[in-house]
């Protein structure tokens, strides 16, 4: 249940869509031969262990959903095209899932990907909204990091994330059938820890390229200039203000792992495994004591009994 528009964000992944954590990775090395047909799942992305997990009538319906994710952020992120070119390809795309939502027959360019997300909006109904969503914070990221601009503060960090990351939380509760306001909210805290981690995780690559995701007002709080944040000058004062982004992304992850127990069945289990992998992320920043800016730490095979112990005892 996460994800982020742009860049690679999966907790312990190497090179995977912002826009699609925790959706089970599918085979991509061709389009589906007919409409409603989508690749089998194959692993998943974040923690390989819980791919089994996936009830297998929602398979399809989740490949659809991801590969739908996981182009858009290729558009973004993939090749040589410019911030201008990546914006209008991503219109484009957005035009695209406007028009098999109204029913109509989808495009030869990306018919591998709407025709099987045109069959799961039909079937299940999908909020088409949602999608929506993840295709604006991709094209928001591009546009922040082309001019270099930071976020001014959380509420609006997390507004990027309400349409970024919350939207996959909110997609899958809706096929799993769960769809309770508290149940929704807890996704959301889920869905929006995850993207703050990656965050926190990936700052050593990030602020490089030019994305910042330390707020302006987190800056202030710890007299940490824009300068320093960018040159990622070393000092104690920005060392804090690493650790300190940790603890929200652990409060909030907190706040919503209730939701574990109202997700029914082998789902269930798999969104313990979600949780306890960002979990497992955080300890690693934890642990970095906010070197985090220039080390960037993993998932690992040796993590997975650890991840699962403590999925036990949620």
């Amino acid at each position: 249940m996460d994800g982020r528009a742009g860049s690679s964000a999966h907790p312990g992944s190497d090179n995977t869509a912002r826009g699609s954590a925790s959706i089970p990775a599918v085979n991509e090395s061709r389009p589906p031969a007919h409409r409603g047909a989508a690749p089998a799942v194959t692993h998943y992305e974040n923690f390989p262990v819980a791919s089994w997990l996936c009830p297998p009538a929602l398979r399809s319906p989740i490949a659809a959903i991801y590969h739908f994710a996981r182009t858009a952020d290729d558009i973004a992120d993939e090749g040589d095209a410019t911030a201008a070119q990546r914006i209008a390809e991503l219109q484009a795309y957005r035009d695209e899932l406007a028009r098999i939502a109204q029913g109509e027959t989808p495009a030869n360019r990306w018919r591998g990907v709407f025709a099987p997300l045109q069959a799961t909006i039909d079937q299940w109904q999908l909020p088409v909204p949602l999608l929506d969503d993840l295709i604006s914070a991709f094209m928001q990221d591009i546009g922040k990091t082309e001019n270099a601009q930071t976020y001014e503060n959380r509420a609006e960090l997390l507004d990027y994330c309400r349409r970024s990351a919350n939207p996959v939380g909110r997609l899958l509760l809706h096929l799993y059938g769960v769809q309770d306001a508290t149940s929704l909210v807890q996704s959301d805290a889920i869905c929006s820890a995850l993207q703050l981690i990656n965050f926190w995780q990936d700052l050593s690559v990030d602020i490089p390229r030019g994305r910042y995701y330390l707020t302006d007002a987190d800056r202030a709080q710890h007299g940490v200039s824009l300068t320093a944040m960018q040159q990622r000058q070393d000092s104690p004062a920005l060392r804090q203000l690493v650790m300190q982004q940790a603890r929200w992304a652990r409060e909030l992850m907190n706040s919503g792992a209730p939701l574990v127990h109202r997700v029914p069945g082998r789902a269930g289990w798999e969104l313990r495994l979600v949780v306890q992998g960002g979990l497992r992320i955080l300890d690693k920043v934890d642990t970095l004591q906010g070197r985090s800016l220039w080390e960037r730490r993993t998932i690992g095979k040796t993590d997975v009994p650890r991840m699962l112990w403590r999925s036990l005892w949620m």
